[in-house]
């Protein structure tokens, strides 16, 4: 298979093309060191030859670079195809320099269950590698490096081949997947188990590089049913062929372009919420490369002070939040706020010998809009878009948290006004 290849030299990239597709860094074995993916091979691949390779890349590719004896590479039709392709040949060939931190939760699968009609479902890799996942599986695909291009992915290929999330109940399925079956996303309950089947096994042979095979089954299906003379079929089968033939995937090349730059790393953003010093309250958001991780949230009760102090309330929330060495140490902290509440974070980092992990304060004017990201130029060139979503998300998460507070202490409060319940004494200065 890599002898079928073109390959060129690292002093001749400008012969490789234009195109989306996977590439492929060679030893002079012939072994492979690396395979990736991209909208724009040329432009890709010169962009490991460039100074700031260390820095983008990180140390596990750069080595590779002295290793490397040719390129090789495989063109696409598409950007969706190269997203498909690239874990299924990683998964094929196990280069060295793909090594994938196994911690790392932005890198999800496809699954495939084991249902009489089965669903196709987006997971995370410690899920599925630690067996938490709760549907049986069948097929796994992957990992992806990002949630957000696979589920794009799977919205493109859904219309060519509708397929099933939920479980199928009593001949019909729940709301949602009666809204996915009229916009053409799930099969209609007139789809037969044997259709449905075919339309799992082109999923996968797409997944798995195949995608002439199944231009081929379905132009002699639709030759058949012509034959046949069942023409509305035959028309189905035909702009599936189309469709399949002429993908859309402006959003995908979105997506790789965000995805150029590091990702992977656990971000956690903190806000603190009162009114004038009451209910105070405190949360955690958690970022996973550029997808929020929602079963990660926390939520905290401010304790250890009655009155107004966002700097105080922000260091009780790390005191507390770093109790729990069970979870997972984030790689970026974001705090609410300026300088102050920057350096609060770094003074209880420092403390507490946990100072590799960056800071970065997002001030925000009147309007409460971040006006100006303030931290490590650096860091916050590559991570803008994940640390502005990360800070709305903790702004929001705590907003929702203490009105929810607030809403239930104003029903205490008319309970014990009306005798309904005692009022409760409150300890001094409580903790955890």
């Amino acid at each position: 298979m890599a002898s079928e290849r073109p390959r060129t030299t690292p002093d001749k990239l400008s012969e490789i093309p234009q195109e989306p597709g996977v590439y492929f860094f060679m030893n002079r074995r012939g072994g492979i060191l690396y395979i990736g993916r991209a909208t724009n091979l040329r432009s890709r691949v010169r962009s490991y030859f460039a100074g700031d390779l260390l820095e983008k890349r990180g140390e596990l590719v750069a080595s590779m670079i002295p290793e490397t004896d040719h390129v090789q590479w495989q063109t696409t039709e598409s950007v969706l195809e190269a997203i498909v392709l690239e874990p299924y040949l990683i998964k094929k060939h196990q280069p060295p320099h793909n090594t994938k931190d196994k911690s790392d939760r932005s890198f999800v699968y496809l699954i495939i269950t084991k249902d009489e009609f089965p669903r196709l479902l987006v997971k995370r890799q410690r899920e599925v590698v630690e067996g938490r996942v709760n549907e049986p599986i069948r097929f796994a695909y992957g990992p992806f490096s990002s949630r957000h291009t696979l589920e794009s992915a799977l919205k493109i290929i859904r219309k060519i081949f509708p397929f099933h999330t939920y479980v199928r109940k009593n001949q019909s399925y729940e709301s949602k997947s009666n809204v996915y079956q009229q916009i053409g996303w799930a099969p209609r309950d007139s789809m037969t188990k044997e259709e449905y089947n075919d339309n799992i096994r082109h999923i996968r042979m797409f997944f798995e590089g195949k995608k002439k095979r199944v231009v081929a089954e379905l132009e002699r299906e639709m030759l058949k049913y012509a034959e046949r003379m069942e023409f509305e079929k035959a028309e189905k089968v035909k702009r599936q062929l189309y469709a399949l033939q002429h993908i859309r995937d402006v959003s995908l090349i979105s997506d790789e372009r965000n995805q150029d730059g590091p990702s992977g790393i656990r971000i956690e953003a903190y806000d603190v919420a009162h009114i004038q010093g009451k209910h105070a309250v405190g949360v955690m958001t958690v970022l996973f490369g550029r997808d929020p991780e929602k079963n990660e949230y926390r939520k905290f009760r401010i304790k250890s002070f009655d009155g107004i102090d966002d700097n105080r309330a922000l260091a009780e929330l790390l005191e507390r939040r770093f109790r729990h060495t069970e979870w997972e140490f984030p790689q970026l902290i974001v705090a609410d706020g300026s300088v102050a509440q920057k350096r609060t974070v770094e003074r209880f980092l420092l403390d507490n010998n946990l100072e590799k992990i960056r800071v970065v304060a997002c001030k925000k004017n009147k309007n409460h809009r971040v006006a100006e990201i303030l931290g490590d130029t650096n860091v916050i060139e590559k991570y803008r878009q994940a640390i502005l979503l990360a800070n709305s998300e903790a702004h929001r998460f705590a907003v929702e948290y203490h009105t929810y507070i607030r809403d239930r202490m104003k029903i205490r409060r008319e309970r014990v006004k009306s005798g309904t319940v005692r009022k409760r004494k409150r300890k001094k200065n409580p903790v955890d």
